[in-house]
């Protein structure tokens, strides 16, 4: 009887802290998408990395002031760095504001690090940041192993989504 007991009291603190656990998902704002990687490139894989930032472009990306569309991801003596992404200078930072497009370090395991530049290398693929966000408090960055499209396959994938659309439309005006 006393096995019981404390079986029902362990299941109660259990279903206690889940449901507690449950409400601190971190929830997540997606701050900037990078729409020219996905028209560029096909994505073949992705990866979720941190990003290396000072106080003033975290206050920068917060609002807003960052642009993915030139960025691309090098790796250099073990370590990946998203090169040419623009953070502009926060309004208020005065002398603690960092050159907008210096190469920030993501933070990757290593074995990732090793994986991906062995596929770089290999397979003669490129790591694009496709969108940057708020994962909580840190902010994050989808890096993304992509092939390069060719002008065949832009049209391709642009007709699709125009024939899409066009269904879609039809869909619409049947319904209503």
């Amino acid at each position: 009887m006393q096995n019981l007991t404390f079986l029902c009291i362990a299941i109660f603190f259990g279903l206690c802290y889940t449901l507690i656990m449950s409400e601190n998902i971190k929830s997540i704002k997606k701050i900037a998408d990078n729409r020219a990687a996905r028209h560029e490139y096909f994505i073949l894989e992705s990866h979720e990395a941190g990003i290396e930032l000072y106080g003033t472009e975290v206050k920068s990306i917060r609002a807003g002031n960052v642009n993915l569309k030139e960025a691309w991801v090098e790796i250099k003596d073990g370590e990946a760095f998203v090169v040419a992404m623009h953070v502009s200078a926060y309004e208020k930072g005065n002398i603690f504001n960092r050159d907008p497009l210096r190469r920030r370090r993501l933070l990757l395991h290593k074995r990732e690090i090793n994986k991906l530049f062995a596929e770089v290398k290999q397979g003669g693929l490129t790591l694009i940041p496709l969108s940057l966000y708020l994962k909580g408090s840190r902010v994050k960055v989808q890096v993304g192993l992509c092939k390069g499209k060719k002008l065949y396959d832009k049209r391709e994938s642009i007709a699709k989504r125009d024939a899409e659309r066009r269904t879609r439309r039809e869909m619409g005006k049947n319904l209503g």
